[in-house]
């Protein structure tokens, strides 16, 4: 298969190419084209050309076009789901829920393209404000460059694509270069859907030629970026006054009260900690338990995790496949022993084969190492204990990230106090940090990025605010 990039509604040969390779068997599956910095600016071009037709699309006809992107993924649910397995190595169960959530962003969309409205505003309140008549109208921005993470290649795509085009702006999408074929197979639906000419463009490649290039060009108004706080620092600096949304990872942790029903908790916490391999923004990685309760916790965990089901991620019971590369493992790994070198107990896992790192329990990892303190993105999670419930959120806000945290207690006054307290961007009490709905605002503070996505609110930051005054005689 020979995946060409997608420029101004057509299938665009380009100048390179490169192997993509299945992260789970290792075969071949595509020779994916890798973008040139001329081939990114004719992608520009052409979203610059169509932003003035978008942003004259009546608000139905926008709706329309998204309803029937997700008409059509729903057509497809199981070719898609496949498509995600073959280029990620997410188990098929997991890649299925995936098109599910992808299919629910885009009806979002949909539903919001109808709801972009201002209000009125009462110029009397101020003296010197009387006899006119004002209101506020959101207009979109023009040209926005979406650059997707691998982890969910569908899914996260929608959520930056979806409300851009609800707005009436225009795209330029760099996926992820692991997972560009579902990027591409995205833009073959709004095409068919109607989309005009040039509304959406794909264009895959490295960061290098394909993100310094949409970041800097004066055309494009705003960058939405998921992935490392390295890169979203870098962009930040160099994107100017572009508006910027940074969604950029986390250490997501889990505090866990006493008097917890832990039977009925447990398989959540588990899903939480282990899906898609750990490789989720707010996977579980830090679990602070009460000392009360911790030996039981520890014993029900281990054998919990125990009986997932570890292997090909195309068997209909695979909970645990291959991570996107080797390398990944290998950092992970390297993070893991340098824990149990500085006193963490290991209960569970810790190897690896065939690009499958096991899923891996420490107990009472220091705050310093770098499995505690850092993004592992793997399936890895280290529990401690506390006495104190508030010594627990103190270790919860002790990292340089906040993106979610979840907390399960029976008392109402600690659950608002943790609410009132972590500084994170979503709370979630009697549920793991994990949770996601797709019309929810979702970002976070500090090292976890800047903005929200959530449809919704990804709408908000993809539109410009502006007055209409009247004055009248």
């Amino acid at each position: 298969m020979k995946q060409n990039l997608w420029i101004n509604g057509e299938n665009v040969e380009a100048e390179n190419y490169r192997p993509l390779f299945n992260p789970y068997t290792g075969g071949q599956i595509a020779e994916v084209a890798d973008a040139t910095s001329a081939e990114v600016i004719r992608a520009i071009d052409s979203a610059a050309e169509a932003a003035g037709q978008m942003a004259e699309m009546n608000a139905y006809n926008r709706a329309d076009i998204l309803r029937r992107v997700a008409d059509y993924i729903a057509e497809d649910r199981e070719e898609c789901a496949k498509l995600i397995v073959e280029e990620s190595s997410k188990p098929l169960k997991a890649a299925r829920a995936e098109v599910d959530r992808t299919i629910m962003t885009y009806t979002f969309a949909a539903e919001e393209a109808r709801r972009i409205q201002g209000e009125t505003i009462p110029m009397d309140a101020a003296p010197g404000g009387e006899g006119r008549i004002a209101y506020t109208v959101k207009e979109p921005l023009g040209v926005i460059a979406a650059i997707t993470p691998f982890n969910f290649p569908m899914n996260l795509v929608a959520h930056k694509v979806g409300p851009a085009i609800a707005a009436g702006n225009t795209v330029v999408l760099k996926p992820a270069s692991q997972t560009p074929l579902s990027a591409f197979k995205i833009a073959s639906y709004f095409h068919k859907a109607g989309l005009p000419a040039g509304a959406l463009n794909v264009v895959a490649g490295s960061g290098k030629s394909v993100g310094d290039v949409l970041i800097t060009d004066d055309r494009v108004k705003k960058v939405t970026f998921t992935g490392s706080p390295e890169v979203g620092t870098y962009i930040r600096e160099k994107a100017g006054l572009k508006r910027v949304t940074l969604e950029l990872g986390a250490n997501s942790a889990l505090i866990v009260d006493e008097g917890t029903d832990l039977s009925k908790a447990m398989p959540r916490i588990v899903t939480g900690a282990f899906s898609n391999q750990g490789q989720v923004c707010i996977s579980i990685q830090r679990i602070y338990v009460h000392e009360n309760i911790a030996e039981e916790f520890v014993s029900q965990f281990v054998k919990e995790a125990g009986r997932l089901k570890v292997g090909d991620p195309m068997e209909e019971e695979t909970d645990v496949a291959a991570m996107i590369s080797a390398g990944d493992v290998q950092r992970a790994l390297s993070w893991i022993h340098d824990a149990v070198g500085q006193g963490a107990e290991l209960v569970l896992g810790g190897e690896s084969e065939q690009q499958v790192l096991k899923p891996t329990v420490l107990l009472n990892a220091k705050p310093t190492d770098k499995i505690s303190c850092e993004e592992v993105f793997a399936p890895v999670v280290h529990i401690n204990t506390y006495k104190d419930f508030d010594d627990a959120i103190t270790q919860v806000n002790e990292s340089q990230f906040g993106l979610q945290a979840g907390v399960y207690t029976n008392d109402l006054q600690k659950a608002f106090r943790a609410a009132k307290n972590l500084h994170v961007g979503g709370v979630m009490i009697n549920d793991i940090p994990t949770f996601r709905v797709d019309h929810m605002p979702y970002g976070g503070v500090k090292q976890s990025g800047t903005g929200r996505e959530g449809v919704k609110y990804a709408v908000e930051e993809m539109t410009e605010l502006k007055l209409v005054s009247f004055k009248l005689d």
